[in-house]
């Protein structure tokens, strides 16, 4: 079905709270814009897709999100460079992965024509929320909720797809140390571990608590079947650096694939980074470790870009990793906010321009 894009409704508020901002005092991801996207699924398609003031919806409690988890979201951020031009990093693959996570959940897929119209119109409106300056930035959370009233275990029939906004400054996380998972993992073949379901994210909690019990700041997935291979860490995809090498887990349908993932990949090979996209097991990072020849292990994802992590737990043992002069992780994350921010030639096509 083709969709209209003119179909668009837009209902501006009549005072912006942005001057009730402190934003120089920003905690991530509590303060909203003043307007959210929402398009209702219903009668076998999407209906007219609005933008409204934000403000709180109305759901029956018998609503299916509720009671089966069918909900699905991405990560996105938009960067306002220092002539006021608006961008975002790569959009086409998280539409995609959006798309692919609630094929997966029995959720009908979202039509690229109210994605692309809406998420624009939207920032457009909502852009003095934009700060300029590096490492400034406003987080974008698509996501697609189960909405038929009624317990019965089928999926839903209704469904209400929405995108919020919130601004975010540079994300500093402190020194993290991870724990290596040796009976918690985050998913399991034939699972949902590829698509970003919201029920992912509730199961990691508990596990992670306990990591924090132990002293670390999160935990690195180790494979169900075995406990022998490292997958990710806490939402984020994971390198291990040994010795000018770069190794990361492929993608599987336990595995998110991530977009900053993708992008750390093609900036090594780009630098002529050996890059070995395979199983990692436990006792190689382990071994490595002892001998010194583990040099960084970091993380990536949307909200932190890259996450170095200073040391980690296996068993009774722990490890800390060298401070470098010459940081592949450090390297990777002002390559990307330079494109990002459109400070620095983009030869790979990842920006795109809000008209």
């Amino acid at each position: 079905m083709k969709y209209d894009t003119n179909q668009l409704e837009i209902n501006k508020v009549q005072k912006s709270k942005i001057e009730e901002v402190n934003f120089d005092n920003l905690v991530f991801g509590e303060i909203f814009t003043d307007h959210m996207f929402e398009c209702d699924y219903d009668n076998g398609q999407w209906q007219t897709p609005k933008i409204r003031p934000y403000g709180s919806i109305e759901m029956d409690p018998s609503a299916k999100v509720f009671h089966y988890g069918q909900a699905v979201f991405e990560g996105m951020k938009a960067y306002k460079d220092e002539d006021d031009q608006i961008w975002l990093f790569r959009p086409e693959e998280n539409f995609k992965r959006i798309n692919k996570s609630s094929a997966r959940l029995a959720i009908p897929e979202f039509p690229k024509e109210f994605f692309f119209s809406g998420l624009e119109e939207l920032l457009k409106l909502d852009k003095a929320w934009i700060k300029k300056g590096f490492g400034n930035s406003l987080y974008i959370r698509p996501f697609v909720i189960a909405t038929e009233e009624g317990v019965s275990a089928n999926p839903s029939t209704k469904y209400k797809f929405m995108i919020i906004c919130s601004p975010a400054q540079a994300y500093y996380s402190g020194e993290v140390r991870v724990q290596f998972s040796e009976k918690y993992s985050r998913a399991a073949n034939g699972g949902v571990g590829a698509a970003k379901a919201a029920g992912n994210y509730a199961a990691q909690f508990y596990p992670t608590n306990l990591a924090k019990e132990a002293g670390f700041q999160q935990i690195i997935w180790t494979d169900a079947n075995t406990h022998e291979f490292l997958e990710e860490a806490g939402t984020m995809n994971i390198f291990f650096r040994i010795g000018d090498k770069l190794i990361t887990a492929p993608t599987s349908d336990r595995i998110l694939d991530g977009v900053t993932r993708k992008s750390v990949i093609d900036l090594a090979k780009d630098l002529n980074i050996e890059v070995e996209i395979r199983k990692v097991k436990v006792s190689e990072i382990v071994e490595a470790a002892r001998n010194g020849e583990l040099k960084e292990i970091f993380g990536s994802g949307t909200a932190t870009v890259i996450n170095p992590i200073s040391g980690f737990g296996y068993k009774d043992e722990k490890f800390e990793l060298p401070e470098l002069e010459d940081s592949y992780g450090k390297s990777f994350k002002d390559q990307l906010m330079k494109i990002q921010y459109n400070q620095a030639e983009d030869r790979h096509g990842w920006r795109y321009l809000i008209k």
